[in-house]
């Protein structure tokens, strides 16, 4: 138990979500519990990750969700492990929960440099329908930039995604491929300009940066065969869009093949998009969930064989292998899941709440003795 990176968790606390400043002591050593001398409330060590007053023990719920974010069906869980189906689904829920938080902290802060973006959807089957998952990844880092699902395939399910690549870029200057639906055109034109202010009255004009630019694939099929192949240029030159590819190592012609590889990555290790599966999700909240376990285990947990760098000074060896997080220079080293799973978002710093009514009235000074 250490003190010194655990923080403190009352919303109410002046001190709380520090770490390092000398607040928190260890409570009870058998319970695993800390005290917040500020405060001087009491917290247990796994407060704020999904282990949070689970009577399972740990090491069972972590390879649990393990398997789950490997294609294990519930079921074979449930007949191998003796658990309930119904206890397998709540882990998996939250841990669901906690890692769109992690990705949200950690990732969607604005600080990637993304250069290359590739945008796609897929539809999935449900009980009761199908449902379609809208993605999208960085070329260059292979980091997944996130996933929303909605039972339509329209502008809203684009946009949400496009608000979701904005909110981790740290600059709109940046090559968008995606396919040929008219939606990711609309989204992205709307989503990444910017106002230029000149002092003048009334709203300013939002304009696109100089650097962003965007290509379609458009593919034309025939009894579900595809036909012909479009490459079209909607934002920027030909040229600026061939050297973009260059420089990111996205290819030389216009292509969408990275988020459909992993679109299949997202096929193999969840369950509900296996093709021609009877393990198909009930809910969509079920489906959420799943998605952001794989996605950000495969940000942060799984290595990229395409991320390999050469070990210096050594030429036998194969090299370092890297995660996405580790190429997009989120991290230093490989997560392991219970990692990811114990990570603790630290809450946002303390604001005094603003006082009501009249402001106090200042002291009046005394006046001076004529004696002094």
């Amino acid at each position: 138990m250490d003190p010194q990176t655990q923080f403190c968790h009352n919303p109410d606390c002046p001190a709380r979500g520090q770490t390092g400043q000398g607040n928190i002591r260890i409570h009870s050593r058998k319970e695993q519990r800390y005290r917040c001398l500020t405060c001087r409330t009491t917290f247990t060590g796994t407060a704020g990750t999904v282990f949070f007053r689970l009577r399972t023990a740990v090491d069972v719920v972590t390879v649990v969700l393990t398997l789950l974010c490997h294609g294990c069906p519930i079921q074979a869980i449930v007949a191998a492990f003796g658990l309930d189906e119904r206890t397998v689904a709540a882990w998996q829920m939250r841990a669901g929960q906690h890692c769109q938080a992690v990705h949200e902290h950690l990732v969607a802060q604005g600080q990637v440099d993304l250069g290359h973006v590739q945008a796609d959807e897929v539809y999935v089957k449900v009980a009761k329908g199908r449902v379609w998952m809208a993605m999208a990844l960085a070329v260059p880092s292979r980091l997944w930039l996130g996933g929303v699902i909605s039972p339509q395939r329209d502008l809203t399910l684009i946009t949400t995604l496009v608000q979701m690549v904005r909110s981790c870029a740290r600059s709109t200057a940046l090559l968008v491929c995606v396919d040929g639906l008219s939606s990711y055109v609309t989204a992205f034109l709307r989503v990444f300009r910017h106002p230029v202010r000149t002092g003048r009255r009334g709203r300013p004009r939002l304009v696109l940066d100089a650097g962003f630019l965007m290509a379609q694939v458009i593919k034309q099929y025939a009894q579900r065969h595809i036909k012909s192949v479009v490459h079209r240029v909607v934002q920027g030159t030909t040229a600026a869009v061939t050297a973009a590819l260059l420089t990111s190592g996205g290819g030389t012609v216009i292509n969408t093949a990275y988020i459909e590889r992993i679109n299949s990555t997202f096929r193999g290790a969840l369950t509900p998009l296996v093709r021609r599966s009877r393990a198909i999700a009930h809910k969509q909240a079920t489906l959420w969930a799943g998605m952001w376990l794989v996605g950000t285990a495969y940000n942060f947990c799984w290595e990229h064989e395409s991320l390999r760098v050469a070990a210096p000074g050594d030429a036998g060896r194969k090299g370092e292998q890297r995660t996405p997080a580790m190429a997009a220079g989120l991290t230093g080293h490989r997560w392991t899941l219970r990692e990811l799973l114990s990570y603790q978002i630290p809450l946002p710093a303390w604001v005094a709440p603003k006082r009501r009514g009249r402001p106090p009235r200042p002291a009046k000074s005394l006046p001076e003795s004529p004696d002094q």
